[in-house]
């Protein structure tokens, strides 16, 4: 029984992620047929909307963290880095990306820490791309770790939408980031 309701309640935050990246608006019904389960069940796991975007975002926290982790084992050059980091994320850019956008996600203080200390690791990143060289030292870090968000979601989009592979994408977001398109 714990089984099943361990796989109930993963198919419906995968089902609420792959309807909520797509339409934000979706509701709870719609997710519940998409996971395959009834709305008792959904509501007997998430009785609120936002207890489902609160579990949708604790997970998206934990891939970037698992992310982030695993690209500093890609050793020392902060250039292999990011592009571990690229490669590991951007074929789950849809599983955060409309996350931020919702109040009640943003309004809880445990994802703003976890948002604020991501932020705070890119941003060193970035800091050691620059002395590094790989990006110029002129150009603002916010603008580096926006730049490199929504790359990766430009990145994702076009992997949905059949016109790159996933590492072909993250290598084009590398590329774009580290040479611009020039």
């Amino acid at each position: 029984m714990r089984t099943q309701r361990l796989s109930s309640r993963q198919s419906i935050l995968d089902a609420a992620s792959a309807i909520w990246a797509q339409n934000p608006g979706a509701s709870t019904r719609e997710i519940a047929l998409f996971a395959g389960v009834g709305r008792a069940t959904l509501h007997r796991h998430f009785p609120h909307r936002a207890d489902l975007l609160k579990a949708l975002a604790d997970e998206a926290m934990a891939e970037i963290d698992a992310a982030i982790e695993a690209s500093l084992q890609a050793g020392p050059a902060a250039r292999d880095q990011l592009e571990a980091y690229l490669k590991i994320i951007v074929p789950r850019a849809d599983r955060s990306r409309f996350l931020w956008s919702e109040p009640d996600v943003m309004n809880d203080p445990q994802i703003r820490e976890g948002y604020a200390r991501q932020l705070r690791l890119a941003k060193d990143l970035v800091a050691r791309l620059k002395v590094e060289g790989s990006i110029a030292a002129d150009v603002p870090d916010s603008w580096v770790v926006s730049t490199i968000d929504t790359l990766t979601y430009a990145a994702w989009s076009s992997v949905q939408e059949g016109h790159l592979a996933p590492r072909s994408a993250s290598k084009l977001v590398l590329r774009t980031i580290l040479r611009g398109l020039g």
